[in-house]
């Protein structure tokens, strides 16, 4: 079934920008949601754990949609597919916004939303920029398209906070939504579709999955990207409540936010360009030693507004950038065709690791009063991933869907 041709419609640098605009949106808008959990819950009357479950279930969800969003932007277009889920995003956050008690919070921040992000995410943008991308330039277009969504973070954590203090929480969710339509026409620059290169077979989903799953690099890939979900959600939903009940403001925690989106823009286009001239899981094992490192340096200060934005920077410059080298990765393994499938699996297991992060930070929370189990274990779980990678061999699954000549 023809649906578009792989040759962009538009040129390529202008597939990039909108590309990188709708990641910026997307992203962003998702990261400023620990903003609202100190004015949503005291204005619900939900506890922490409550609130913690409903973004839990949307980064589930988000995972749990995703390799169905990338299996149909290789297979009917990305732009189609960013279009309708920028909105049904926009149409979740809004829910969020009238939202009166925990069941209806969750089906609209958890269930639909999540949904939403999953159609719209920066996933489905690496997908279709990884079908007009040179291959010898994807890791580095990767890391640009991830500064990017950092770039997002880093603009809509003060905004967010802004609309916040000036409208209150349900005001800020709405405009917020409204900002969110803009990804509709934007998605229109990223119209076409994979095709099967030559002599490389047309797979249903399941079989593309089931040969891929075979190569040993790419579980241990999925495996350690848990990790990297667990720390980004923990920190992104809990850190700005953490920080207040340390003493310091909320506009102190919305600043941490955006200094981490800040820096990452950075991490993520040092990631990029480094990930196509070193071993790209030697470079995935440095950044989650140093994340290790980072937390457990943090727990050893007193914790103040200088410690707080330099934990912060250290964690932006390491935040996102694991995905372009996953990302590219995952591409090198099995080639452009399935890598928006293929990288939802992958990111499934990143989100469900967000799942656990955020739920068992409510929960440790409710149970104990404070966050530092949580901490502790984030820093084991660096450890861990940062030994899962190292075994991963960078090179083609030769065996992956190749006719013979």
């Amino acid at each position: 079934m023809a649906i578009d041709t792989t040759r962009p419609a538009v040129p390529l640098p202008l597939v990039i920008i909108a590309g990188c605009i709708i990641a910026a949106i997307g992203f962003g808008t998702r990261g400023s949601f620990g903003l609202f959990t100190l004015p949503v819950t005291e204005d619900l009357g939900l506890t922490r754990e409550q609130w913690g479950m409903a973004m839990a279930i949307q980064n589930l969800v988000w995972g749990l949609a995703q390799p169905f969003a990338g299996g149909m932007a290789d297979r009917y277009g990305a732009g189609r597919v960013l279009a309708i889920g920028g909105l049904v995003y926009a149409a979740g956050v809004l829910g969020m916004a009238f939202s009166p008690d925990t069941l209806t919070m969750t089906l609209t921040a958890g269930v639909v939303t999540g949904i939403g992000i999953a159609i719209a995410s920066f996933g489905v943008v690496m997908a279709a920029f990884g079908r007009v991308v040179p291959a010898e330039k994807r890791s580095f277009i990767f890391g640009i398209a991830t500064a990017a969504s950092s770039a997002g973070q880093f603009i809509f954590a003060p905004v967010g906070q802004g609309f916040i203090n000036a409208f209150g929480w349900q005001m800020a969710l709405v405009y917020i939504a409204v900002i969110l339509l803009l990804i509709v026409p934007l998605s229109a620059a990223l119209r076409g579709r994979a095709e099967s290169t030559p002599g490389q077979a047309d797979l249903p989903f399941m079989q593309a999955l089931s040969r891929a799953w075979g190569f040993g690099s790419y579980r241990l890939l999925v495996i350690g990207f848990f990790v990297c979900g667990f720390h980004l959600a923990f920190i992104n939903v809990h850190m700005p409540a953490y920080l207040v009940q340390c003493g310091l403001s909320p506009e102190t925690g919305s600043w941490t936010i955006a200094v981490i989106g800040l820096f990452n823009i950075a991490g993520s286009l040092l990631s990029g360009w480094l990930g196509s001239r070193l071993p790209k899981q030697l470079l995935l094992a440095s950044i989650y030693f140093l994340r290790a490192i980072a937390i457990a340096a943090f727990l050893l200060v007193p914790v103040s507004e200088i410690t707080a934005y330099a934990f912060a920077a250290a964690m932006g410059l390491l935040w996102l950038s694991t995905v372009p080298l996953t990302a590219g990765l995952v591409s090198l393994f099995f080639g452009p065709r399935y890598m928006g499938m293929l990288y939802g699996i992958a990111f499934l297991s990143h989100q469900i690791g967000s799942f656990v992060g955020v739920w068992l930070g409510g929960y440790v929370y409710d149970l104990t009063g404070a966050y530092d189990l949580v901490w502790y274990l984030g820093i084991i779980l660096g450890l861990a991933s940062a030994a899962v990678h190292i075994p991963i061999n960078e090179r083609t699954d030769a065996n992956f869907a190749l006719k013979p000549a």
